[in-house]
C-alpha cells in the first residue's frame, strides 16, 4: 500500500470514532501537501467555520467530504522517495577545555526522526550546532547529500532551531507572513499558507500574540512554524521538550513524527532531548552521548543480549536478590529511585512479572529497558 494511502485510512479510522481534532490536523497536513491554493482555500474556509461550529454535527460530514476531495487529488500527485541527506564521518570536534566530541558516525535520511540523547553537557548540542556548520569539525567530514545553489540556500534547507530564540517585534502572525513573503509564497497565498501552518501547530488563538505575550512552549511552536514555512529539508532542533509539559511534550513528538513522515513533502528531524522514553518513541534511531562518545542501539546487535528491567519497590535491595535468584539474576543495581535489574535473554517482562506475583514483590512501576537506550545512563 502507498504510503499516502496508508495514512489516509487512518485518518478515515479517527474520524470514524470522532478524533475530529487529530483529523483536522492530518487534514492540513495533507492540504500543505498539494501546493494548491484551491485547497488551502477550501480548508481554511472550514477552519474558519469550526471555530464557531466545534460542537455541530455538521464537522464530521463537512471533514469527510474534505478528506474525500483531498484524497482524490492526491491519489494523483507522485510520491517523493526517502532519501540519504547527511552523512557524517568520523566527525570529532575538540574543545580547548578537555571535552572533545566524537568520533561521529551518522546517516540522516528523509522521513525519518532522529533522538540525540545524554546528560547535559555531554555534545549533543555542539552535534548540532556541527550538523548546520555553526562549528567546523576539527577532524572528519559533514557531506549535505541534497542540492543546493549557495550557502545560503544551504541554511535554508538546514534549519537550526537553538533551545533559546532570539526575541522577535510585533504580533506572531506579522512576523510568520513576512517569513512566508520571503521564501517563495506568492501573495495569494501567503496568508493561506500562514493560518494553516499556524492552525497545524496549535497557534491559532494566539495569532496576535507578542513575543512577552507567549511562553517558552509556544515560542518554540512559533520558531518551528517560522521554519517549516521554508521549505526546510532537514530541522535540527534543540531541546524542543524543554519547556512543555508531558502531554504537550507527546503532542509535539507525534506532530513531529507526520511533518516528516508526508508523502509528498518528507523533511529530516534531528532533535536532542533529556525526555528519553517519549523521544524513543517516536524516533527512527536513537543516539546516546556519553562524555561526547557516541552509542547506537545497534551497535549491541553484536552483544550478548539480555533481558534488562527497571522498577519500583519497596522491597530492600537484599531481599530482591534472594527473591529474584530464581530467574538466574545477573546484576542488581540502584539508580536514583529506581533498581535496574539484569537477567539473562530468556527471561521476559511476563516470567518476570510473575515472579514478582509468586514471591509477593509489589512493584510501583515497571519498564522494560533492554532495547531502549536508558540502559546506557546506569553503565
Amino acid at each position: 500500500m502507498r504510503l499516502f494511502q496508508k495514512q489516509f485510512e487512518e485518518v478515515k479510522e479517527l474520524l470514524h470514532f470522532g478524533n475530529y481534532s487529530q483529523v483536522i490536523k492530518r487534514v492540513i497536513d495533507f492540504t500543505l501537501d498539494t501546493e494548491n491554493v484551491k485547497f488551502y482555500k477550501a480548508t481554511n474556509a472550514f477552519l474558519n467555520w469550526y471555530d464557531s461550529n466545534e460542537t455541530s454535527p455538521q464537522v464530521k460530514e463537512q471533514l469527510s467530504v474534505l478528506l474525500e476531495k483531498l484524497h482524490e487529488f492526491l491519489s494523483q500527485k507522485e510520491q517523493v522517495p526517502n532519501e540519504l541527506l547527511i552523512s557524517v564521518k568520523n566527525v570529532i570536534k575538540k574543545y580547548h577545555s578537555d571535552f572533545t566530541l566524537g568520533p561521529i558516525n551518522l546517516n540522516i535520511n528523509t522521513g525519518e526522526i532522529i533522538g540525540l540523547v545524554g546528560e547535559n553537557g555531554n555534545g549533543k548540542t555542539t552535534l548540532l550546532r556541527s550538523l548546520c556548520k555553526e562549528l567546523h569539525p576539527t577532524s572528519g567530514d559533514v557531506f549535505f547529500l541534497f542540492n543546493y545553489d549557495s550557502d545560503y540556500d544551504l541554511r535554508t534547507k538546514l534549519v537550526y532551531i537553538p533551545q533559546r530564540t532570539a526575541t522577535w517585534r510585533g504580533s506572531m502572525y506579522e512576523n510568520l507572513q513576512f517569513t512566508a513573503s520571503c521564501y517563495g509564497y506568492k501573495p495569494e497565498e501567503n496568508y493561506l499558507v500562514v493560518d494553516l501552518v499556524m492552525t497545524r501547530l496549535g497557534l491559532r488563538k494566539f495569532r496576535s500574540y507578542k513575543w512577552n505575550g507567549l511562553s517558552s512552549g509556544y515560542k518554540m511552536r512559533f520558531e518551528l512554524a517560522r521554519m517549516l514555512l521554508r521549505k526546510p529539508q532537514i530541522l535540527l532542533i534543540d531541546e524542543p521538550l524543554a519547556n512543555l509539559d508531558i502531554l504537550a511534550q507527546q503532542t509535539v513528538l507525534d506532530d513531529f513524527k507526520h511533518i516528516a513522515n508526508s508523502p509528498f513533502r518528507p523533511i529530516a528531524i534531528v532533535l536532542s532531548s533529556q525526555q528519553l522514553y517519549e523521544v524513543e518513541k517516536t524516533s527512527s534511531q536513537v543516539v546516546f552521548l556519553k562524555n561526547g562518545l557516541q552509542r547506537n542501539l545497534t551497535e549491541e546487535d553484536s552483544e550478548e543480549k539480555q533481558f534488562i528491567v527497571e522498577f519500583e519497590t519497596t522491597e530492600t535491595i537484599s531481599v530482591l536478590n534472594e527473591k529474584l535468584n530464581t530467574l538466574h539474576l545477573i546484576s542488581l543495581e540502584q539508580n536514583g529511585g529506581t533498581l535496574i535489574a539484569t537477567f539473562p535473554n530468556d527471561v521476559t517482562i511476563t516470567t518476570f512479572m510473575k515472579a514478582c506475583i509468586n514471591e509477593q514483590i509489589e512493584l510501583n512501576y515497571l519498564r522494560n529497558i533492554s532495547n531502549s537506550t536508558r540502559r546506557f545512563f546506569v553503565k
